[in-house]
């Protein structure tokens, strides 16, 4: 395992996005300031993000995010992990390494619930793609606000979205820019 990337057994539950929002700082060193509250299906997980909008948005249509969502397609908002605080079951959570496939929290890698088993984000070493569906966006604007920029991995697609939005072949601004609607 490479030396970035091995942590103390559990040192992640006092990092973020780990840590609750009375302890956490923003990104910018600010106090944490509770904006959207996310959670599993069950419950038993519970989290804040301190953003109204993400710094992206992107629909996945990658072989990996079809199989893991069970769906034709993947929703995912980029934030700062300490744009999260975990007010609720953080012990309560599976990780599993999108390198390895192994069940480990050796960074990146998936997070879930241990009890419903929802998926809530995938989880990088700066940066977290959050699933915005398991946020509690109770306002329309916040739902245009985390609403898709573009499509990544559109070759792989099972169904055609002609929404405008940019659609990019792999990883956006890293392959090639598909001309479609």
């Amino acid at each position: 395992m490479p030396t970035s990337t091995r942590r103390a057994e559990g040192a992640w539950r006092y990092e973020p996005p780990y840590v609750r929002p009375e302890e956490a700082t923003s990104g910018e060193g600010n106090p944490f300031e509770k904006k959207i509250m996310g959670s599993c299906h069950c419950e038993m997980v519970q989290f804040w993000i301190t953003r109204d909008k993400p710094l992206t948005a992107k629909f996945c249509h990658c072989s990996d995010c079809k199989i893991i969502h069970g769906a034709p397609f993947q929703w995912a908002a980029i934030v700062h992990k300490s744009d999260i605080a975990f007010v609720k079951g953080a012990d309560n959570l599976n990780f599993l390494n999108s390198g390895t496939d192994k069940p480990t929290h050796e960074l990146p890698c998936k997070v879930r619930c241990s009890n419903c088993g929802s998926l809530l984000m995938d989880e990088g070493r700066n940066m977290c793609l959050l699933f915005p569906t398991v946020l509690r966006m109770d306002r329309e604007e916040l739902v245009k606000n985390f609403y898709p920029d573009m499509h990544i991995f559109y070759d792989q697609r099972i169904v055609d979205i002609p929404d405008g939005k940019p659609k990019w072949a792999g990883l956006d601004e890293k392959s090639e820019k598909l001309d479609l609607p």
